[in-house]
Protein backbone atom coordinates (compact mmCIF):
# COMPACT_ATOMS: atom_id res chain seq x y z
CA UNK A 1 0.00 0.00 0.00
CA UNK A 2 1.37 3.38 -0.91
CA UNK A 3 0.65 6.08 0.94
CA UNK A 4 1.16 10.69 -0.08
CA UNK A 5 2.78 12.97 2.08
CA UNK A 6 2.24 16.75 0.95
CA UNK A 7 4.58 18.83 3.12
CA UNK A 8 3.48 22.55 2.84
CA UNK A 9 5.67 25.08 4.72
CA UNK A 10 3.38 27.02 7.17
CA UNK A 11 3.46 30.81 8.88
CA UNK A 12 1.23 29.88 11.50
CA UNK A 13 0.17 26.59 11.93
CA UNK A 14 -3.01 26.75 14.49
CA UNK A 15 -4.45 29.51 11.88
CA UNK A 16 -3.98 27.17 9.18
CA UNK A 17 -5.19 24.09 11.48
CA UNK A 18 -8.41 26.28 11.33
CA UNK A 19 -8.55 27.32 7.89
CA UNK A 20 -8.43 23.79 7.21
CA UNK A 21 -10.87 22.57 9.62
CA UNK A 22 -13.23 25.02 8.28
CA UNK A 23 -13.09 22.81 5.02
CA UNK A 24 -13.76 20.09 6.46
CA UNK A 25 -10.57 18.23 7.16
CA UNK A 26 -9.24 16.70 10.70
CA UNK A 27 -5.65 15.73 11.81
CA UNK A 28 -3.99 12.76 12.71
CA UNK A 29 -3.15 13.24 16.31
CA UNK A 30 -0.47 11.07 16.11
CA UNK A 31 1.60 12.98 13.78
CA UNK A 32 0.31 16.51 15.09
CA UNK A 33 2.38 18.73 17.52
CA UNK A 34 3.51 22.48 17.96
CA UNK A 35 5.38 21.81 14.54
CA UNK A 36 3.18 19.70 12.56
CA UNK A 37 -0.13 19.33 11.80
CA UNK A 38 -1.05 15.50 9.50
CA UNK A 39 -4.11 16.99 7.57
CA UNK A 40 -6.22 13.94 6.93
CA UNK A 41 -7.40 14.22 3.08
CA UNK A 42 -8.74 10.86 2.88
CA UNK A 43 -7.08 7.23 3.26
CA UNK A 44 -3.54 6.96 2.38
CA UNK A 45 -3.43 10.78 1.64
CA UNK A 46 -2.34 13.26 3.94
CA UNK A 47 -1.06 16.91 4.01
CA UNK A 48 1.63 17.64 6.20
CA UNK A 49 1.35 20.74 7.70
CA UNK A 50 5.00 22.09 8.91
CA UNK A 51 5.51 25.27 10.24
CA UNK A 52 8.75 27.09 8.88
CA UNK A 53 11.40 26.19 11.34
CA UNK A 54 10.15 22.64 10.67
CA UNK A 55 10.36 22.56 7.23
CA UNK A 56 13.44 24.26 6.93
CA UNK A 57 14.94 20.98 8.04
CA UNK A 58 14.19 19.11 5.33
CA UNK A 59 14.80 21.30 2.46
CA UNK A 60 17.93 22.56 1.52
CA UNK A 61 17.72 26.37 0.10
CA UNK A 62 14.94 28.50 1.14
CA UNK A 63 11.32 27.91 1.40
CA UNK A 64 9.24 29.25 -1.44
CA UNK A 65 8.11 33.22 -1.72
CA UNK A 66 4.41 32.06 -2.67
CA UNK A 67 3.67 36.09 -3.34
CA UNK A 68 6.56 36.04 -5.91
CA UNK A 69 5.80 32.42 -7.41
CA UNK A 70 3.96 29.05 -6.76
CA UNK A 71 6.12 26.46 -5.94
CA UNK A 72 3.10 23.66 -6.58
CA UNK A 73 -0.78 23.34 -7.36
CA UNK A 74 -2.23 21.07 -5.04
CA UNK A 75 -5.48 19.30 -6.53
CA UNK A 76 -7.93 17.33 -5.09
CA UNK A 77 -11.27 15.48 -6.82
CA UNK A 78 -14.90 16.62 -5.85
CA UNK A 79 -17.89 14.46 -6.10
CA UNK A 80 -20.25 17.01 -8.07
CA UNK A 81 -20.13 20.86 -9.01
CA UNK A 82 -21.89 21.83 -5.88
CA UNK A 83 -19.06 19.94 -3.96
CA UNK A 84 -16.69 22.31 -6.01
CA UNK A 85 -18.92 25.60 -5.08
CA UNK A 86 -18.98 24.47 -1.48
CA UNK A 87 -15.14 23.98 -0.98
CA UNK A 88 -14.49 27.45 -2.98
CA UNK A 89 -17.61 29.42 -0.34
CA UNK A 90 -15.93 27.31 2.62
CA UNK A 91 -12.21 28.66 1.84
CA UNK A 92 -13.18 31.67 1.07
CA UNK A 93 -15.32 32.54 4.19
CA UNK A 94 -12.39 31.07 6.33
CA UNK A 95 -9.75 33.44 4.85
CA UNK A 96 -8.56 31.96 1.77
CA UNK A 97 -7.96 34.04 -1.35
CA UNK A 98 -9.53 33.20 -4.89
CA UNK A 99 -6.73 32.57 -7.52
CA UNK A 100 -8.38 31.75 -11.24
CA UNK A 101 -11.84 31.97 -12.35
CA UNK A 102 -13.93 29.30 -11.92
CA UNK A 103 -13.38 27.03 -15.03
CA UNK A 104 -16.26 24.79 -17.04
CA UNK A 105 -15.14 22.96 -19.86
CA UNK A 106 -19.12 20.79 -19.52
CA UNK A 107 -17.66 17.87 -17.70
CA UNK A 108 -14.68 19.34 -16.20
CA UNK A 109 -15.56 21.90 -13.49
CA UNK A 110 -13.23 23.02 -10.75
CA UNK A 111 -12.25 26.35 -8.63
CA UNK A 112 -8.94 27.52 -7.22
CA UNK A 113 -8.17 29.54 -4.18
CA UNK A 114 -4.78 30.53 -2.44
CA UNK A 115 -4.75 29.14 1.32
CA UNK A 116 -3.26 31.72 4.44
CA UNK A 117 0.03 30.69 2.86
CA UNK A 118 -0.34 31.41 -0.65
CA UNK A 119 -0.23 27.69 -1.60
CA UNK A 120 -2.69 27.13 -4.46
CA UNK A 121 -5.47 24.44 -4.19
CA UNK A 122 -7.92 23.41 -6.76
CA UNK A 123 -10.94 21.36 -6.19
CA UNK A 124 -12.20 19.41 -9.70
CA UNK A 125 -15.12 17.45 -10.73
CA UNK A 126 -14.95 15.54 -13.94
CA UNK A 127 -18.25 14.08 -15.29
CA UNK A 128 -17.28 10.59 -15.91
CA UNK A 129 -19.95 9.59 -17.91
CA UNK A 130 -18.89 12.06 -20.39
CA UNK A 131 -15.26 10.85 -20.37
CA UNK A 132 -14.40 9.54 -24.01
Amino acid sequence: MRMIFVNLPVKDLVKSKEFFSALGFSYNPAFTNDDAACMIVEENIYVMLLTHGHFQQFIEGDIADTSKGKEVLTCLSAGSRAEVDDYLKKALAAGGKPWKPILDMGPMYGCSFQDLDGHVWEIMYMDMSSAG
